[in-house]
């Protein structure tokens, strides 16, 4: 480098330390009032190191579920969709990174040339023409333009929010495929329990229509109270259609969550089995603190971050804009001569150029820029207050369906021992049918809301781990 060019490049750093536009310190307080008033920790506070919460679901002890939830993770085309459009923010970044360096390109080509015969036009010539001529080149070609105001690098900086907001859209997901899985599993089970039940009342009230029938032939019992026991199971036996579609729909529903066909969950997933059973107590001890973490509220974060950084890329053409370009090139009969110093040629092209007088399109395109920036931020805003409504709603109908819960248990167990005394009543002679039957209906009803109740409790619990993001790993 001589000495006539040094002050250029010092000038060119010095320039490039400057970047226009505004900074980004972070996305404002949202609903403080809300955080500090501590709405939020309804739950027991428990320590999270066990099972932990990026897989709360092994907290239920399902081994099947959590067989089902890991091949959801690598299957589900969902996830492999977000997969690809975290690759694809990735390699947007790597490309604007780039833009900060210049570009090189290489060429070489072999010329032959052969002159015509100008001796039909009175020219001195041997009559023959002249030729071929040879002749070998080789060269480069660099050009960088300078990042004087900062363009660039608020293009990276936007580049690199949208891979963020990306990976954080992957994440959440994850979060949401996990409980969905948790909440169809939970109505898979209790659609087959619920089957179950239906088919040990069916039992039961065609022993109760077989001894009624007997009296009936004795003429103990009435035509019309034949009827109504035969109403009754004939009722009974009618809802098991509509759970046996519903299990149907259930087991194709987990296949499609876990990309498989339909079928290939026929086998395994066939056999019944118990809801699984929830933990005492919650595995997160600060929901509050949690629920900064929650994915789609770093989604809404990184997307404000990146209209942010879009404002200044836009404000970086108002200045000028400084490029170089550089070319060195050979040229030789000989290709063993090309890299003689007498057969190069070099060039040098500083360039600068602004745009002056633009008709107010620049100003157009940071207006338009600022206007995705305030988007962007009531965007993130809403979000965090929908998020906290979620976990409010969420933490709260959790706490009350574990306290019905207890309160159908109780009643299912009134129920059984009521059941339990009409029947030995009826043996005894001291009860009737019908009596006998109102008691097996109660009690029906009430294991039915007993294993209703479990069900919605498991997917209460789901939507309690899906509303504070719990439930992703990258």
């Amino acid at each position: 480098m001589n000495s006539h060019s040094l002050p250029l490049f010092l000038t060119v750093g010095l320039l490039s330390a400057c970047t226009v536009g505004p900074d980004y310190h972070g996305a404002p307080a949202v609903a403080p009032k809300t955080m500090a008033a501590g709405r939020l920790p309804h739950t027991d506070k428990t320590s999270s190191s066990e099972p932990g919460v990026a897989q709360w679901w092994q907290s239920l002890g399902d081994p099947q579920l959590n067989e089902l939830i890991s091949q959801a993770m690598q299957n589900s085309p969902d996830i492999t969709i977000a997969q690809a459009r975290l690759r694809q923010s990735r390699a947007s970044l790597s490309g604007a990174s780039a833009d900060l360096m210049p570009k090189i390109s290489g060429d070489a080509a072999m010329l032959k040339l052969r002159s015509p015969d100008t001796s039909a036009l009175g020219g001195d010539s041997d009559g023959g023409g002249r030729g071929p001529l040879t002749q070998y080149l080789a060269g480069f070609d660099a050009s960088w333009e300078a990042d004087l105001f900062g363009g660039t690098r608020r293009a990276i900086e936007a580049a690199q929010s949208e891979a963020e907001s990306s990976q954080a859209r992957l994440a959440d997901t994850q979060v949401q495929l996990a409980a969905e899985i948790v909440q169809t599993y939970a109505d898979l089970r209790d659609q087959q329990a619920r089957l179950a039940l239906v088919d040990a009342s069916v039992d039961i009230e065609e022993q109760a229509l077989d001894l009624t029938r007997q009296r009936r032939s004795r003429g103990v019992a009435s035509q019309l109270q034949l009827e109504q026991v035969l109403t009754q199971a004939e009722n009974t036996r009618a809802q098991r259609l509509p759970l046996q579609a519903s299990i149907v729909e259930s087991v194709d529903h987990l296949g499609l969550l876990s990309g498989l066909e339909p079928g290939e969950l026929d086998a395994r997933l066939d056999p019944p089995r118990p809801l699984p059973s929830i933990p005492s107590q919650t595995p997160f001890a600060d929901p509050a603190a949690i629920l900064k973490a929650r994915p789609d509220i770093r989604v809404a974060e990184r997307a404000l971050a990146s209209s942010n950084a879009q404002v200044g890329e836009k404000q970086a053409d108002w200045f000028p804009k400084l490029s170089l370009t550089g070319d060195l090139s050979f040229s030789a009969g000989d290709p063993g001569h090309l890299a003689r110093k007498d057969n190069a040629t070099w060039l040098l092209l500083p360039r600068l150029t602004w745009n002056i007088l633009d008709f107010g399109r620049v100003a157009a395109s940071v207006e338009g820029a600022e206007a995705g920036r305030d988007e962007a931020l009531a965007q993130y805003k809403s979000v965090v207050l929908s998020a906290l409504r979620d976990a409010d709603v969420a933490l709260a109908r959790y706490g009350h369906q574990r306290e019905n819960v207890v309160m159908l248990r109780n009643v299912e167990s009134s129920a059984v021992r009521a059941a339990d005394l009409t029947r030995q009543r009826y043996r005894a002679g001291t009860a009737s049918t019908l009596d006998w039957l109102d008691a097996e209906r109660t009690r029906y009803q009430a294991q039915e809301s007993r294993i209703s109740g479990d069900a919605a409790l498991l997917k209460d619990f789901a939507s309690l781990h899906k509303s504070l993001g719990l439930g992703w790993t990258l």
